[in-house]
């Protein structure tokens, strides 16, 4: 009985194909890259914490469920910017004591914070809380600090200290006037510094 030989099948251009379609993909796939939040990790430190009066710190805490919880009250998002604002610039050091803040404008409430570099704001999460509540609140937080940053900026310089943020980070931007920027931005920062504790339940 005879063997049928059948026939092979050339696969010799298969390889060339997989190869064309492995470049096709790797050029035209767009590869995202995250974003994340800039923020200065804390340094390691052998000495014991600094103890710091109640009015001087601003707790704010969310919780699994989305809500925002400052001082045991619940707070709506659109309400923790003004809130944070008031805190830090609220100036409630004595004309007399060391600790006065001669450019804050809030209340100057005995009950709330002395002056902007005692004020603390400390955010804490549960560890079910959703990344998109945790984003939305530090992004209020942080919009409080450059809106009092920009409002001290343009008195000082007449120009916002977000606008010299940008242009400091811009290649383009000469080092003469980096070196300005770098000044001013400093001295912006040293007014209202960001003093923000993260922890997690």
């Amino acid at each position: 009985m005879s063997r049928v030989k059948m026939p092979e099948v050339n696969a010799g251009s298969m390889a060339d194909i997989a190869f064309l379609l492995l470049i096709f993909f790797l050029v035209t796939t767009v590869i995202e890259t995250d974003v994340g939040m800039n923020r200065l990790l804390p340094s390691k430190e052998t000495s014991p914490p600094v103890k710091h009066n109640d009015r001087n710190v601003f707790p704010i805490l969310i919780n699994k469920n989305g809500e925002i919880f400052v001082k045991d009250d619940i707070v709506e998002l659109k309400k923790i910017r003004l809130l944070a604002t008031a805190f830090l610039d609220n100036g409630g050091a004595e004309k007399s004591s060391k600790g006065y803040c001669g450019y804050c404008r809030g209340d100057r409430s005995s009950f709330s914070s002395d002056n902007p570099d005692q004020a603390i704001i400390t955010l804490k999460n549960d560890r079910e809380t959703k990344y998109e509540h945790y984003i939305a609140v530090q992004n209020e937080l942080v919009g409080a600090y450059n809106d009092l940053r920009n409002r001290e900026s343009k008195l000082l310089y007449s120009e916002s200290y977000t606008q010299m943020e940008g242009e400091y980070d811009n290649p383009k931007t000469s080092a003469k006037r980096k070196t300005e920027l770098k000044a001013r931005i400093k001295r912006v920062r040293e007014m209202f510094p960001l003093k923000l504790i993260e922890e997690t339940n």
